[in-house]
């Protein structure tokens, strides 16, 4: 017995011998960079009194600690950083669906404002602002060097102030102005239409109003059509979305699924991963689904194209999406101010990360550029005309159909031609409409 409980003992002793050798260099690890972090504070507030007290001019304290801290976020990635009390406001407001500005979704790329997208309808758009340029001046001005927030906040002013932004776009040999008149930016975050028998669903952003507005679209373009019946499919037109709001995207995504994932997001800590799940219920009833992007379709919007595509519910068409895979957390601070921290990636059912690399279309279909034609080319457009048969002096008539049928082949000749101009004015769309119609005209599965 004795012999057991010194045994016992040993083996206590011999346990302990072992986690203290084990813990012991680990303790002192953890406390030398403890310690480290120390001196870098000490180091930091050192910089700010030296500053404080020996600048050229006299600095307001808490910009210079503001600075410090956008400095510290923007280091980390694109999309974090610092929000003053004015421009967290400022994001609440657009997140509600009104802004002032040009219309404008941008990031920064080597020091140098890069355009996400133009919003539909804004001064931007109109102006002829697209995806992928870069934002070098504005009115003389240059922005290198100065922080996203700061540069956005020189392009902003009065409503009906007038800016010249200095826009470098590839393909361009040299860089050009581009004057806009700056106007309150109201987001539609939907607009809808029917083109034939198709619905036309066009989200320009995804704020609060994305999924509400988006399934009341819906349901008028049905009523339009006189029933879902009278509809052959969906296009989801997501081009030069910049994103948003994740929830939208996610109801958005939901609203055409049954069920399955349909994104999931993984944090630095496994316990801070989430996976989000396709609840029964589909707004379509099962009509086929056309998904528009483009370079300028972004975040959110790729994570509805992604979920889409990987559940086989719609075919997306188009060129490469931004590339947009990180979630970031607005955290509020004190005095009114927030954190914009990169928190997670997001992942599309199948697993994949789309962070720099966009979603690659089932179909890519580029936008031709589109070229002004001359008066001649105009004139010649407008009076060409093939001739046929009919036109032959003498010819003989068509016995073996009836007026109504004679009819309704001219009315869809017309829907046809019509279709055709579609391709002229957007080719992309125009793409997507044909898909839906061959689609339906295969019918039905067995």
């Amino acid at each position: 017995m004795k012999k057991f409980v010194m045994a016992a003992i040993g083996g206590t002793l011999a346990g302990v011998l072992v986690t203290t050798q084990i813990a012991g260099p680990l303790l002192a690890q953890e406390s030398a960079k403890t310690e480290n972090v120390y001196e870098q504070l000490d180091l930091f507030g050192d910089i700010f009194e030296r500053i404080r007290a020996q600048y050229v001019e006299e600095v307001e304290t808490d910009e210079l600690i503001e600075a410090a801290i956008n400095g510290m976020l923007t280091s980390l990635d694109p999309h974090s950083s610092y929000l003053s009390p004015k421009a967290a406001a400022k994001m609440r407001e657009q997140t509600r669906g009104e802004f002032g500005g040009l219309g404008i979704e941008v990031t920064q790329e080597d020091g140098f404002v890069k355009v996400v997208s133009p919003i539909d309808g804004t001064p931007a758009a109109e102006a002829g602002i697209e995806a992928g340029d870069f934002i070098t001046q504005v009115n003389g001005e240059s922005l290198l060097g100065l922080l996203l927030d700061d540069a956005v906040e020189l392009m902003r002013g009065p409503v009906g102030s007038e800016i010249v932004i200095t826009v470098v776009r590839e393909g361009e040999a040299e860089p050009f102005d581009v004057s806009i008149i700056r106007d309150t930016i109201q987001l539609t975050a939907v607009r809808a239409r029917t083109e034939g028998s198709t619905a036309v669903l066009r989200l320009t952003t995804f704020n609060e109003q994305t999924y509400p507005k988006m399934k009341e679209e819906l349901e008028k373009q049905i009523e339009n059509l006189g029933g879902i019946d009278n509809m052959n499919g969906i296009v989801l037109d997501l081009r030069n979305n910049p994103g948003g709001l994740l929830n939208q995207a996610i109801a958005v995504s939901d609203a055409f699924l049954e069920e399955g994932e349909i994104v999931s997001t993984r944090g630095r800590e496994l316990a801070d991963g989430d996976r989000v799940n396709a609840t029964p219920g589909d707004l379509s009833q099962g009509k086929p689904i056309v998904v528009l992007i483009n370079g300028g379709s972004a975040s959110a919007s790729e994570i509805v194209a992604g979920a889409l595509q990987d559940h086989r519910r719609a075919i997306v068409i188009g060129t490469k999406s931004f590339g947009k895979g990180s979630v970031q957390t607005v955290m509020p601070l004190r005095g009114d101010g927030a954190m914009r921290l990169t928190t997670a990636r997001y992942y599309t059912p199948s697993g994949r990360s789309i962070q720099a690399l966009g979603v690659s279309p089932d179909i890519i279909v580029a936008q031709p550029a589109v070229k002004p034609k001359t008066e001649e080319e105009e004139e010649a457009a407008t009076t060409r005309r093939t001739r046929s048969e009919a036109d032959l002096r003498g010819s003989l008539n068509n016995d073996s159909l009836t007026e109504d049928q004679i009819k309704q082949i001219e009315a869809d000749r017309d829907k046809a031609e019509k279709a055709a101009e579609l391709r002229e004015e957007d080719y992309q769309l125009a793409y997507a409409i044909d898909i839906l119609k061959g689609l339906s005209a295969l019918g039905p599965k067995e």
